[in-house]
């Protein structure tokens, strides 16, 4: 679902969030879909089969490239932005 999502719009964000201090995260930018097989070789683990049964070469198997252009940071009670 969210492979269709990036292939169609690649603007994403990833948020982080520490329970202990408080804080937030959010950064933003582009995730690639990176299909080619030297790519899938060096990201595939022992195991990984649990999650795509035709192995390495599953065609739903894919790497996912976050590449983060700003960001959003949250502490003392307080947000500010930044660019990476």
């Amino acid at each position: 679902m969210r492979v269709k999502q990036y292939l169609k719009n690649p603007k994403a964000s990833i948020y982080f969030y520490d329970t202990r201090f408080f804080k937030g995260l959010m950064l933003k930018g582009t995730m690639e879909v990176l299909q080619d097989q030297p790519i899938r070789d060096r990201i595939w683990r022992e195991g990984d089969e649990m999650y795509y049964p035709l192995g390495i070469t599953d065609p739903d198997y894919c790497v996912l490239k976050f590449t983060a252009v700003n960001g959003r940071m949250y502490e003392n009670f307080h947000s500010y932005d930044f660019k990476i």
